[in-house]
């Protein structure tokens, strides 16, 4: 797998509560390859950001891809990954450190930001996975 296309999202309800991660990756000829969903727990939605970044590097690097283009609905992450803020909150430091060196094992990597509306599914996942932490709770606790 030379070449990903990864759309990411990460979702927080109370910002901080309960959190979760969308990311899909599709290959170069436009066809989705995998999606991921998962319950992150309770944070804040910029660490729930990082941490969807994160999570697609590091698949995309296990799926031997060294070229990745990422996209994602969180201006604030991409203006700092791409060095235009600083990362100033002591939480989002560690996870941004964490992205920069995964970055350095890629071939290229691009990172842009896009309206929410173009990162549908990725947000869906997200709020997937959130949804299913919950249902799960209601059933342990019922």
């Amino acid at each position: 797998m030379s070449k990903l296309t990864v759309y990411t999202d990460g979702a927080s309800r109370g910002n901080p509560g309960s959190a979760g991660i969308g990311i899909v990756f599709v290959d170069e000829n436009n066809n989705v390859i995998k999606e991921i969903n998962d319950y992150i727990g309770e944070t804040t939605n910029n660490i729930a950001e990082y941490t969807a970044l994160v999570t697609a590097l590091r698949e995309a690097l296990e799926m031997q891809c060294d070229e990745i283009e990422v996209f994602s609905d969180s201006e604030l992450m991409v203006k700092q990954i791409n060095k235009e803020y600083q990362v100033k909150n002591a939480g989002l430091k560690p996870l941004y450190e964490e992205v920069c060196s995964l970055i350095n094992e890629f071939k290229n990597f691009t990172i842009r930001h896009i309206r929410r509306e173009y990162n549908k599914r990725a947000d869906e996942l997200a709020n997937q996975g959130i949804d299913e932490a919950i249902d799960e709770e209601d059933i342990e606790f019922d």
